[in-house]
């Protein structure tokens, strides 16, 4: 598993490529594909001299969209595609999902963050326009983090990526 980190301002874009097992044996199933995370870069406190490397924190996730296919199904089915609106506390809650998830991907991906202002009050982000510069700077740079979750859903499809399972809890 390798996570990128996009950063705009007061938020930031993780993309990871998963191997997620379903605990839950009525349900089970492996899957295998890309989560994408909108979360929120809180300001650090500047350190050292100007020319000092800066701390980011990519911290509370407020959005999800997981771009997952089973084993059953195969690369390309999309049978396990779906977001999580408004994530609480870092949770996903319930899995959402949506024809146009699976019928266009990308263009779904495009069409959610082209504004993320919306999702932030979905979220229940205090006071969400105060991020309406970084929601604008992410705008801008879009075509990027679709092209890369692009190209990681292309790599998990292939078998080049996600071929360890995530594991649940801390590990020892």
């Amino acid at each position: 598993m390798v996570l990128r980190l996009f950063c705009f301002g007061g938020l930031g874009v993780t993309v990871e490529d998963v191997f997620l097992i379903d605990p839950d044996p009525e349900r089970g199933g492996r899957e295998r594909g890309v989560r994408v995370e909108l979360r929120l870069l809180p300001p650090q406190p500047w350190r050292g001299s100007v020319n000092a490397s800066q701390p980011v924190v990519a911290d509370r996730a407020v959005w999800r969209a997981d771009f997952l296919e089973t084993a059953a199904g195969g690369p390309g089915t999309g049978d396990r595609m779906h977001f999580h609106p408004g994530m609480v506390a870092n949770e996903p809650g319930r899995r959402v999902f949506v024809p146009e998830l699976t019928e266009d991907p990308m263009g779904w991906l495009e069409g959610q963050l082209i504004d993320a202002v919306p999702l932030l009050e979905a979220a229940g982000v205090e006071d969400p326009e105060t991020y309406r510069d970084s929601a604008d700077t992410l705008r801008e740079g879009l075509a990027e983090v679709v092209a890369t979750v692009s190209t990681v859903l292309d790599g998990v499809r292939a078998g080049e990526l996600a071929r360890t399972p995530v594991h649940p809890g801390p590990q020892t």
